[in-house]
């Protein structure tokens, strides 16, 4: 290397050390670029970060970004060999050129390769900014080299079917959305946190899992007494009732209960039972049929598509199952409309003083699950009825005991072959043993 010979060992030995510096360099880029977490870059990128633009500009052709980064690295590397062996050979000789490539070897891996790479692993959004200062102008200039280097390694990828060229933007699947709900931690409140959940697992929940079933659908029966049916109105919390006649299959329509108050305010109505009762149907709006497999998230567009709050839950065979509004599923997004406490959240579950709960036949596996944070499997029966029934495999005919894992369930009450009443409460394993 007649180049090298007429250098000083002096200025080799300074030009070796800026050499490993520039493979340290290359190398802890080439990670932190690999590394850096692009949904937030996109984010910055949106919000007017320009660093973040120059790294999202770098990261839409891989592969001209790795191939400048190892151009530069082997470039590197190579004349940092061939000065480390023309120090070695002037200060030992004929054995310099080992003695020269284990220690630069060593030298490299330690200081060149694993702590860089290690510290842009750990922290890429410090190496990632800085470094696009150097690379994207860099790539510019070194275009030709790289775009022919690409160009024979992209040769060789297109052997396997693959295309370098086409767009490696990585979309997140449902599921690595929620794994990165869960590792956001404090980031995001516990509330909002829970609301996104939420929102994930609707498509996981079917109508028939949150609507009131048809035995405990608040409605008009025309059957009624006109006195009845306005003491009804007058009380009802809800805005829309179902009308019916005698029972909710005999469903004629969906009354809202604003529309029905100016029949109360006309006393020459009120005193003809039958004109009173047509007025009522002639208010009704047609009811809204849903099947009882439908998704949450697919019903909850459905409804604003078809601007309706209430819907009719049939089976395959076109019975009535029950009702469930709009609100019903906005509760499994964001909770209950009311306070936290047990006994306001559920009129179905009432805790008692030695710790047990007297829980509703009808109340759903999954309401008892959020209120008591318990794990009864979700899997099976829909209500707490139909878990007890599941479990004796026949409709108890008295009171008895069940014990299930950890949980213990005490029948209360059985009427019309359902179960109406359970004491439940569950059992510390540990305390057992």
């Amino acid at each position: 290397m007649p180049l090298l010979s007429d250098i000083s060992n002096e200025i080799l030995f300074g030009i070796l050390i800026l050499l490993i510096f520039l493979s340290g360099f290359f190398s802890s880029s080439e990670t932190g670029l690999m590394a850096i977490n692009r949904v937030r870059l996109q984010h910055l990128a949106e919000e007017g970060s320009k660093g973040a633009s120059r790294i999202l500009s770098l990261l839409e052709r891989p592969d001209r970004l790795i191939g400048l980064i190892l151009i530069g690295n082997n470039f590197v590397n190579i004349l940092a060999s061939a000065i480390a062996t023309v120090l070695a050979v002037r200060i030992f000789g004929d054995p310099g050129v080992a003695i020269a490539t284990g220690i630069l070897t060593l030298v490299i891996l330690i200081f060149a390769e694993v702590t860089p790479k290690t510290f842009a692993a750990l922290y890429p959004e410090r190496i990632a900014g800085p470094a696009s200062f150097i690379l994207l102008p860099l790539l510019r200039i070194t275009y030709p080299l790289v775009w022919i280097t690409n160009l024979l390694s992209n040769g060789l990828l297109s052997l396997f079917g693959i295309n370098p060229e086409t767009s490696n933007r990585d979309r997140l699947t449902k599921e690595e959305l929620r794994t990165l709900m869960m590792q956001s931690g404090h980031r995001i409140p516990a509330r909002r946190h829970g609301m996104l959940l939420s929102i994930l697992d609707l498509e996981k929940i079917q109508v028939d899992e949150i609507m009131v079933p048809r035995g405990e659908i608040i409605g008009l029966d025309l059957t009624d007494e006109v006195d009845e049916l306005v003491s009804q109105l007058r009380s009802s919390q809800h805005t829309r009732l179902p009308v019916f006649n005698e029972d909710i299959e005999g469903l004629i329509g969906v009354l809202h209960a604003r529309t029905a108050l100016k029949l109360l305010d006309d006393t020459e109505l009120l005193g003809d039972d039958q004109e009173f009762k047509n007025r009522i149907v002639e208010l009704c709006g047609a009811p809204y049929f849903i099947p009882r497999s439908a998704a949450l998230h697919t019903q909850l567009f459905n409804f604003q598509k078809e601007r309706e709050r209430l819907a009719v839950v049939v089976d395959e065979y076109g019975e009535i199952e029950g009702l469930v509004t709009i609100d019903d599923i906005l509760e499994e997004i964001v909770g209950e409309f009311t306070t936290d406490h047990i006994q306001e959240t559920s009129p179905d579950v009432h805790p008692q003083n030695d710790g047990t709960f007297i829980i509703d036949g009808s109340a759903t596996v999954r309401d008892i699950n959020r209120i008591l944070d318990w794990e009864l499997p979700t899997d099976g029966p829909r209500t707490m009825s139909g878990v007890i029934v599941e479990l004796l495999e026949c409709i108890p005919e008295n009171s008895l005991g069940i014990e299930h894992d950890d949980y213990r369930l005490e029948v209360l009450a059985i009427q019309d072959n359902r179960v109406r009443s359970v004491k439940a409460w569950k059992v510390d394993p540990e305390a057992c043993d």
